[in-house]
């Protein structure tokens, strides 16, 4: 197809039939269920950076009591002592 035969085909199909008719509260319903998903997008990025810094406060005090950087001290050689 070309680019006459391309508009002639959407202009046939724009005159074929009337438009659609839009419901009269169709705009308010939209608008309603918009804010209500930005509401909860809203709440389930607050809580992930709820976890988020929970996550990072308990491996805080984790490492802190734990430290995994110190090497443990040695179990299978006794200690020097009387040189």
């Amino acid at each position: 197809m070309n680019l006459h035969e391309r508009e002639a085909a959407v202009r046939r199909l724009l005159e074929q039939e009337p438009a659609p008719v839009v419901p009269p509260d169709l705009y308010a319903e939209v608008v309603r269920r918009g804010k209500g998903m930005l509401r909860r997008g809203k709440a389930v990025r607050r809580l992930l950076w709820l976890v988020l810094l929970g996550a990072v406060v308990v491996f805080t005090v984790w490492a802190a009591t734990a430290r995994p950087w110190v090497e443990p001290p040695s179990e299978t050689t006794p200690p020097l002592t009387g040189w």
